[in-house]
C-alpha cells in the first residue's frame, strides 16, 4: 500500500510543480490556487465526480469528456481548465487531490508560510481558524496556510499536520488510549 501512496504523492508533486511554474510565469498563482480549491470543493461534494476522478473503469476518452464539460459548467477556464484536461487525457485524475495540496504547499512556501494539514470533526468557524493560525504562528514562528477537512469520525478534537509533526488531540484517539489502558489493568 505504501508503494501506492509514494506513487501517487510522485505523480502529484510533479504535475503540482508543473502547474506552479505555469502559474509563476502567469503572475496567476493565487487564482489557480482558488480554481483548484474550488474543483477541490466540488470533488468533496460530488460522489460521482469522486468516482469519475477514482475509478479505473472510466476510459481516458470518458474522463477527458467529462472533465471538459465539468470545467466548462464550473467556469473553471485558463489555465487549471486546461490543466485538469490534461490531466484527464493522461488518465492521471486519481492525483488530483494530491496534485491540489501539493500546489497548496507549495504556493505557501512561496509566499513564506508554512501549510497545515488539519482535521476537524465539524466545520470551523472563521474565528476558529484565525485562533488555529495564531497558535500555529507561535509554534512555527512563520506565518501558517491551513487545509481544513472534515471528518465526523474523529468525533472531537483535531489533528494537526505541520511538516512532519502531527498533533492528534481527537476523542477518537483519546478514547483509543483509555480502551487500551484498561485492557492492560483488566
Amino acid at each position: 500500500m505504501a508503494k501506492t501512496s509514494d506513487h501517487i504523492s510522485g505523480v502529484a508533486e510533479r504535475y503540482a510543480s508543473s502547474l506552479f511554474d505555469l502559474a509563476q510565469e502567469a503572475g496567476s498563482i493565487e487564482s489557480v490556487q482558488a480554481d483548484l480549491d474550488r474543483f477541490q470543493v466540488m470533488i468533496d461534494e460530488s460522489t460521482d465526480l469522486k468516482r469519475l476522478i477514482l475509478s479505473p473503469v472510466f476510459s481516458a476518452d470518458d474522463q477527458f469528456k467529462a472533465i471538459s464539460a465539468i470545467v466548462e459548467k464550473a467556469g473553471l477556464a485558463g489555465l487549471v481548465g486546461n490543466f485538469l484536461k490534461v490531466v484527464a487525457r493522461n488518465r492521471r485524475l486519481f492525483a488530483v487531490p494530491g496534485i491540489v495540496r501539493s500546489y497548496r504547499e507549495t504556493a505557501a512556501r512561496h509566499r513564506g508560510e508554512v501549510s497545515a494539514e488539519v482535521i476537524s470533526a465539524h466545520a470551523l468557524s472563521d474565528q476558529q481558524q484565525t485562533e488555529l493560525k495564531a497558535a500555529l504562528k507561535g509554534v512555527t514562528g512563520k506565518e501558517v496556510a491551513i487545509d481544513v477537512t472534515v471528518d465526523p469520525s474523529i468525533l472531537g478534537g483535531l489533528i494537526v499536520k505541520v511538516g512532519s509533526r502531527q498533533i492528534d488531540t481527537s476523542l477518537r484517539t483519546k478514547l483509543s488510549s483509555l480502551k487500551l489502558a484498561l485492557k492492560e489493568v483488566g
